[in-house]
C-alpha cells in the first residue's frame, strides 16, 4: 500500500503521536505537529481517506483517530526509523550476559534484560533437544543394573538419565562404550542421533562388536526416556509490566493474557515460527493466530549456537508499542546471547 507524501506524513505523525500519548490524535494536534502548511479541513479529508484504507480508525464517539492494525502494519513495514542503541545500553546488555556461564542462566538473565530495557514482557524459548548438537556422552555405573548416562550438548546444557541394564558392566567397558559413541556421533543434532540410533539398532546386532551393542543400545534408553521427560520451556520476565498499560484497564484481557503466558502452548507455538526464519519477525494483533494476544505485539528474533538456530527471544506489548526502540533491543539481545552461548 502506498501513500502520497503528505498522507505519509500526517499518517507517520499520527501513529508516532498516538504511540507517545496513548490518546486518539485530532486534527489540530496533527496540523501543529506535522510541520505542514494545510488547512484542517484538507487534514480532514486526508484522515477519511487514510480511515478509507483501513489504516486509522474513531474510537467510540472520539473527535480523534488512532492507527488500526493494518495501520501499525504499514508503519513497521515502512516508516518507522530504527536507530542502534546507544552505547551504554550495549555494554550493560554485553557485561550482563558475559557475567554468566551456566546455559540457563544466560536465558533468565536475556528474558529479564528484553523486560527491563521495554519495560515490557520479555520472552526466551529454551532450545529445543532436536536443535542441539551432541558434543559428549559419558556412562557411568551406579550399581549392578543400573548406569547414569550424562549428556552434554554443544551449547552447554547438561542431561542426566539413569537406566537400567541387563547385565554389570565394568567401568573401562563403559568408558569405551562412551568413546565409540563419542567418536562416532559427536557434533552431529540430537534429532541426528536419534535417527542414527535406529538405523544402526535396525541392522543385525551380531554383526556388531559388543562395546558397540553397549553404547547404541544405552544411548537409545537415555534419548527415549528423555523425549518421554522433555516439557518445551519459556523463559518470561516482567509480566507486571503490563498491568501498567492504559488500554488494557480491562481485567478480562489482561487475564486471558497472563494465562496464555502460565499456558506456554501458544507462545511456544507462534515463537516456533521464528526459529524457521532469519531476522526479526513481528506479529501484529491477529497475526499471531492466537486470541489472548489480539491486542498485542510480538518482536521475536532467533539465536544461534555454532551457527545453528536453537531458539527465539521476543518481547510482548501492546500494539501502541516503540516499535523503534524495542526492534534494536530485541536484534542485539539475539546476537549477544548467541555470542555468549558460544563463548
Amino acid at each position: 500500500m502506498s501513500l502520497n507524501t503528505r498522507a505519509e506524513v500526517l499518517f507517520k505523525t499520527l501513529v508516532q503521536l498516538y504511540i507517545d500519548g496513548g490518546q486518539p490524535v485530532g486534527s489540530r494536534t496533527l496540523a501543529r505537529q506535522a510541520g505542514l502548511e494545510l488547512s484542517p479541513a484538507t487534514i480532514r479529508n486526508v484522515m477519511a481517506d487514510l480511515e478509507e484504507l483501513g489504516l486509522v480508525e474513531s474510537p467510540h464517539t472520539s473527535a480523534g483517530r488512532v492507527p488500526t492494525q493494518l495501520g501499525y502494519r504499514l508503519f513497521v513495514d515502512s516508516l518507522v526509523k530504527v536507530s542502534p542503541l546507544d552505547q551504554k545500553a550495549l555494554h550493560m546488555i554485553e557485561d550482563k550476559l558475559t557475567s554468566k556461564h551456566d546455559p540457563q542462566a544466560l536465558l533468565a538473565s536475556a528474558s529479564s534484560l528484553l523486560s527491563e530495557f521495554t519495560h515490557l514482557a520479555g520472552v526466551v524459548t529454551v532450545p529445543k533437544p532436536d536443535h542441539a548438537a551432541l558434543r559428549q556422552l559419558e556412562f557411568v555405573r551406579m550399581s549392578k543394573d543400573r548406569i547414569l548416562v550424562i549428556l552434554v550438548t554443544n551449547e552447554g546444557r547438561v542431561q542426566n538419565q539413569i537406566i537400567g541394564a541387563d547385565r554389570e558392566y565394568s567401568d573401562s567397558e563403559l568408558v569405551e562404550a562412551g568413546n565409540f559413541f563419542n567418536a562416532t556421533y559427536g557434533g552431529m543434532s540430537l534429532d541426528d542421533v536419534r535417527h542414527e540410533l535406529l538405523t544402526a539398532m535396525e541392522r543385525d546386532s551380531r554383526d556388531m562388536h559388543r562395546i558397540t551393542q553397549t553404547a547404541l543400545e544405552m544411548a537409545r534408553q537415555m534419548f527415549q526416556q528423555a523425549e518421554d521427560d522433555a516439557e518445551e520451556e519459556l523463559v518470561v520476565s516482567g509480566e507486571a509490566n503490563l498491568l501498567e498499560v492504559p488500554e488494557w484497564s480491562d481485567v478480562s484481557k489482561l487475564r486471558d493474557l497472563f494465562s496464555a503466558f502460565k499456558r506456554k502452548r501458544d507462545l511456544l507455538h507462534l515463537l516456533d515460527r521464528s526459529v524457521r526464519t532469519s531476522g526479526i519477525q513481528i506479529f501484529i494483533g491477529d497475526e499471531s493466530g492466537y486470541r489472548p494476544l489480539h491486542d498485542c505485539s510480538v518482536i521475536s528474533a532467533p539465536y544461534e549456537v555454532d551457527g545453528s538456530v536453537v531458539g527465539t527471544l521476543a518481547v510482548v506489548g501492546p500494539t501502541r508499542m516503540s516499535y523503534e526502540r524495542v526492534i534494536p533491543m530485541v536484534d542485539v539481545t539475539a546476537r549477544l546471547l548467541s555470542s555468549a552461548l558460544r563463548g
